[in-house]
This record gives C-alpha cells, structure tokens and sequence, in this order.
C-alpha cells in the first residue's frame, strides 16, 4: 500500500475546495463516523481499513485529470468545488454498512480463521441516490453534483435497466460520464484488493 495518509489528503483537499454553506457540518459528520477507517468494499477494491478515504482520494485525482483533458484546466479551475464534492463525497452512503468479522478459509487442506468484512446497511436507500439524500441534509448540491454522484455506479446500479435514465442522465451531464469513468477505472486500475 502507499504511505500517503489519505485522510490527511482528503481533509486538505476538501477545505482547499469546498467552501459552501454546509461543508464543515459535513466535515464535522464525516469525523464522528467510520468513514475514515471503513473499507471501500467487502472484497472488491479497498478492502481494507481505510479503503474507503484512500478510495475517494484517488478518484479525485483521476477524475481532474479526465476532466482537464476533457474540458480544459480553466473549466477545472471554475468547478473545483463542484469537483471536490463530487469525488470525495460519491461514496458516503458506505458509511456504518461495513462490519469487521470472521470466517473459515480453508487453505491447503487445513481450515484458517480469517478477518473479513460483512456488509449491514442499516439504511437502505441505495447507493448513489443515498448518497445524495445523505448530503442534502447538509448541503445544498447542484444539478451536475447531484446526477454525477448519483449515478456514479453507472450500468452497475441495480436502477439502470432497459428504460431507466442512466443513458440520458450521461448525456445531459458529462459529467456524471466523466465521473463513473473516473470511478470504474480507479476501482479497477488504481487500488489494490486484499485477497484471502
């Protein structure tokens, strides 16, 4: 793993940006929770302690590059906050889902007792659009904000079936293109998976 302290980097990087009415109160929210020690997922990518932030930090990265070589850096330089919030919040609908737990692996014959994650969601709202429910207790978001982050799981969201909205919701907001882009790719290119 790299040694780069992600909550560090998360935190610098949200108050570096996000500066609207709301955003230290999600600050604030996000530091009596898991989110900095919940893993990003039970056994895909970033599962692991800290998955999750060190999951949002990367996608940041890689979303302002993909943005910058769509749109150009003052379009970046113009929506730095609306970039921010998009990448470092998608996924706080994870927060309290993830429990630390225990099975039985059996490893060359011979049965091993292993840490893993079990997955609870106390709130089943879904993902991206619990997301976005959760944030507007907080803050208000745009448009582009809000169908970026909710349909960050693009084709993998149980909602976007044959008649759904995904496709029009991609090409209305580029953005929400742009961003389940950056998000696939970093979930499959950019982060380890910690396998049994």
């Amino acid at each position: 793993m790299d040694k780069i302290n992600y909550v560090d980097e998360f935190k610098k990087i949200f108050k570096d940006n996000i500066k609207r009415d709301g955003a230290k109160e999600v600050l604030d929210f996000l530091d009596t929770t898991d989110f900095y020690t919940s893993p990003a997922s039970t056994r895909y990518h970033g599962n692991f302690e800290g998955g999750l932030v060190a999951h949002c930090v990367k996608v940041y990265n890689r979303f302002l590059k993909m943005v910058t070589d769509e749109f150009g850096a003052d379009f970046v330089k113009q929506n730095a906050e609306s970039l921010a919030i998009i990448a470092l919040l998608h996924d706080v609908c994870k927060i309290g889902t993830y429990k630390k737990d225990k099975r039985n692996v059996k490893k060359d014959g011979v049965w091993h007792e292993v840490p893993y994650y079990s997955y609870e969601d106390s709130l089943p709202y879904g993902h991206g659009e619990k997301s976005v429910y959760m944030l507007s207790g907080f803050m208000r978001l745009t448009r582009d904000e809000a169908m970026a982050i909710n349909w960050h799981m693009g084709a993998f969201d149980a909602r976007a079936r044959e008649g759904s909205t995904l496709s029009s919701a991609f090409v209305k907001f580029p953005l929400a293109l742009l961003f389940h882009a950056a998000d696939l790719l970093t979930s499959y290119r950019d982060e380890e998976t910690i396998k049994d």
